[in-house]
Formats: C-alpha cells, sequence, structure tokens
C-alpha cells in the first residue's frame, strides 16, 4: 500500500507547489504589513505564509479526492521551500533538520489554535491565537491593532476558498482575496 501512496502523492508534487507559490504571493501583499503591521521580518513573514497554506491545507483536506492529496502535496511544498531557503540563508547541514522541524512544530501549533477557533466560530479565540503567533504577544499585553482585520479577513479568505471548484484547485489554480481597504 505504501508503494501506491508514493506514486500517489507524487502525482499531486507540481500541483501542490503551484499552490504553495500562489499562497506565498498572497501572504507576501504588502497591505499586511504596511496597514495591519503584520512584523515584516522573517517570522512574520513565515506567520503570513503558514497563514494561507493552512486555510488552503483546511479546505482541501475536506474535498473528496484528490483534495486531502493536494493537501499533503501543498504542506510538503512549503516544508521543500523552507528547507531550501535555510539552505541558501546559509543553515549548515547539520542543522537544517532540527530547524524544519521547529517550524513543522510551529506551523502545527498554530493549525491546531487556528482550526479550533473557526470549528467553534469563536472569533475572540481566532483573534487571541493570530496575536499570540504573528505579533508574538502575550495575554496581558494589549491587542495589537491589526488584529480584528486579520481575524477578518481569515474568516473571509475561510468562506471565499470553500467556493473554488476542486477541479480549478487539481489544475494549481487558486484565488485569494486582497486584502480589504
Amino acid at each position: 500500500m505504501a508503494f501506491f501512496n508514493f506514486f500517489r502523492r507524487r502525482r499531486w508534487e507540481r500541483t501542490g507547489f503551484e499552490l504553495y507559490a500562489v499562497a506565498v504571493a498572497a501572504a507576501r501583499r504588502p497591505g499586511f504589513y504596511a496597514k495591519l503591521d503584520v512584523p515584516d521580518t522573517l517570522d512574520g513573514r513565515f506567520d503570513m505564509v503558514g497563514l494561507h497554506v493552512f486555510l488552503l491545507v483546511r479546505h482541501l483536506s475536506r474535498q473528496k479526492r484528490p483534495g486531502p492529496d493536494l493537501a499533503q502535496a501543498l504542506f510538503d511544498a512549503m516544508f521543500s521551500d523552507m528547507d531550501l531557503n535555510l539552505r541558501e540563508m546559509g543553515v549548515g547541514d547539520m542543522s537544517i533538520s532540527r530547524k524544519v522541524r521547529a517550524m513543522w512544530d510551529g506551523f502545527h501549533g498554530r493549525a491546531v489554535a487556528y482550526t479550533q477557533a473557526l470549528n467553534t466560530q469563536d472569533t475572540p479565540g481566532l483573534q487571541a491565537a493570530l496575536a499570540r503567533n504573528v505579533w508574538r504577544q502575550t495575554e496581558d499585553a494589549p491587542m495589537p491593532a491589526g488584529v480584528p482585520a486579520l481575524a477578518d479577513y481569515v474568516l473571509a479568505q475561510e468562506a471565499h476558498l470553500s467556493g473554488q471548484s476542486l477541479d480549478a484547485l487539481s489544475a494549481g489554480r487558486v484565488h485569494f482575496m486582497e486584502l480589504p481597504a
């Protein structure tokens, strides 16, 4: 069975990278950093990429086949790119796997928090998770001004993605909304 899973995963590899490229482009939109004051740092950009990938993985995972396969291909593309970026930044081979594992753990933790808030329609919980992860806020710190707008964007983006066909996504076509003015 593992033999067939390998080929199923390889079948969607290119599409996973195409979807990932669109998620990265959406995450790099200047409005997040200029209007919402998302930190324009390596961590802030990782969080925005992770947020867009999370939303797309969440949508794909809920679809019939090949949705879950595409979700896995997208996830694999993200962490393959993270590995490559770390290497390009000069991180030594001996510490790459540890750093990628830390990024995976961070992505997973965020995904759990975002999923819980979205599944329970807990907007304050979503805002708290975004503040904690994107802005690195502690519970006793005041909420950053951009948090409510980013939470609204996440909710609207989830609804927007749910209207996109599996056929289009299977062809590597996804559309992310613009950040509202």
